[in-house]
């Protein structure tokens, strides 16, 4: 694996450079996937592609990396489910109720409505795009109402969609890093994800920045010009041109269907105790022999447990639709396929991801860089080094998940070599990552939130960056004295 040195890393840097110049990540990904191979076919270049295709195909023969791919058609289906049955409408009607948007009570709503919007966003943690677009799409008249401004409300839709995914691994962000940490030789991913989190500093101070905003009212920069704008009734600024969040493509509920927010509680309660349960059914042995809470988790498999959970979802989902005429068999099976066409472009991306995985582990990459940096650059400086590469990779391509595949492949084991806790190599490279995926121009998070909150995108990127900006500045100060504190 050392003796392809420095052409081990030809494959990411291509990747890394093409995506921040072009902006396609599946094709810079495929790009660097064939330099690799085309590497170790010795420059054949008919070899080098054919080692590419089997390369690609051979992700499939790990069942951990076949499970999170299987999963994500899934949740797509999960979320046509709940979109089509009427339940996202529901939803959105019954928090309409909560609040009082006569004259004489704005005031005392405003914080409660951005209370409420934070939250919605927070536990919708299935899928980022349905937590902003029904986020966006839910407070938009209320917010409007109340004199909060558009730009307000996709910064709370958006720091409530990729923040707070990565800190609850219930959902496809879980499965898909859990799969790429199996790809690094992690025995135990579901532990080691959890045991990264508190390390994640990225996430979690972008949603205690959040609440603080809330509850103190204390904005700063072009996000309180917005808000005193809006308050003294002009809604947008000159020349602004709001995104249309009806131009998201979105199931709408099936023509007749009662409108019920259970429908869309019931799937999603039902994949989170499954969940927990396949934590415990995956994880439990007899010949266990520490059988204590974390002793079964840490034994348990996390693709497996995502996966049997969003199957059992859409089974007890189904029937319940079925049996309370919300659809017929036909329809279920046809918005089952429906929801996982929807989820295509995010599958082969993953499948990229991991194949790239594979690849910098067998042309021993990150092997060779720890073995490079190690005697020039002080240990101490790697998890801050390793955050603000993902920062700028993540800003610069508006993908987090691209981020985290080519970052992961390099941290655990620059992080293993190194004798630093790959935990917190793997928190700083997942915590750069979602940066770029909160507050990036091109993010398909950030534009989300600027449609269904219709608000022109650019002026929702300038009042968010100055909030983003500061969460990532305290984060890397934080990497920073951890490392000298090792």
């Amino acid at each position: 694996m050392e003796g392809y040195g420095f052409l081990s890393l030809i494959p990411p840097i291509i990747a890394i450079s093409l995506a921040i110049m072009t902006r396609q990540v599946v094709i810079s990904l495929l790009i660097g996937i064939f330099s690799g191979w085309l590497i170790i076919g010795n420059f054949n270049i008919l070899s080098g592609l054919i080692l590419s295709i089997e390369g690609i195909v051979n992700v499939f023969s790990d069942a951990g990396s076949t499970r999170v791919v299987i999963f994500t058609f899934l949740v797509g289906s999960l979320i046509a489910f709940i979109q089509v049955s009427g339940g996202v409408e529901g939803f959105i009607n019954s928090v309409k109720n909560n609040f009082d948007t006569s004259d004489n009570k704005i005031s005392g709503s405003r914080k409660k409505a951005q209370l409420f919007a934070s939250l919605t966003g927070i536990l919708l943690f299935v899928e980022s795009n349905i937590s902003a677009l029904t986020v966006g799409t839910i407070y938009r008249p209320i917010f409007d109402k109340l004199k909060l401004s558009r730009e307000k409300l996709a910064y709370i839709a958006d720091s409530t969609s990729a923040p707070s995914k990565l800190l609850i691994p219930f959902n496809g962000w879980g499965a898909f890093i859990m799969g790429l940490l199996i790809t690094q030789g992690i025995e135990f991913p579901f532990q080691e994800l959890i045991s990264a989190m508190k390390y994640n500093f990225y996430p979690i101070l972008v949603i205690l920045l959040l609440f603080y905003m809330i509850f103190s009212g204390n904005d700063f920069g072009p996000m309180k010009k917005a808000e005193l704008r809006v308050k003294n009734g002009k809604k947008f600024n000159d020349g602004s041109v709001p995104m249309i969040s009806e131009e998201i493509t979105v199931l709408k509920a099936k023509k007749g269907v009662e409108i019920n927010s259970l429908n869309m509680f019931i799937p999603l309660v039902t994949m989170v105790i499954a969940m927990l349960f396949m934590l415990f059914y995956t994880g439990y042995s007899p010949d266990l022999v520490d059988k204590s809470f974390f002793g079964i988790i840490k034994n348990a498999s996390g693709s497996s447990s995502v996966l049997y959970a969003v199957i059992i979802s859409l089974i007890i989902s189904s029937f319940y639709y079925i049996s309370n005429k919300i659809m017929t068999g036909i329809e279920t099976i046809n918005y089952l396929i429906k929801g996982m066409s929807g989820m295509m472009q995010l599958s082969i991306l993953i499948l990229l991801a991991f194949a790239i995985g594979n690849l910098c582990n067998e042309l021993g990459t990150g092997l060779y860089v720890s073995n490079q940096i190690k005697d020039i650059i002080s240990p101490q400086l790697i998890p801050f080094l390793l955050f603000i590469t993902s920062c700028f990779i993540s800003f610069s391509t508006g993908t987090s998940w691209g981020t985290f595949a080519i970052m992961i492949a390099i941290a655990v084991p620059l992080s293993n070599e190194i004798g630093i806790d790959p935990s917190l190599g793997i928190a700083a490279s997942l915590g750069g990552g979602v940066f770029g995926d909160h507050c990036s121009p091109i993010s398909d998070s950030s534009v989300v939130s600027s449609m269904a909150s219709a608000s022109d995108h650019i002026d929702h990127v300038k009042t968010q960056i100055p909030y983003a900006g500061l969460c990532g500045l305290i984060a890397a100060v934080i990497y920073l004295i951890l490392g000298f504190g090792l």
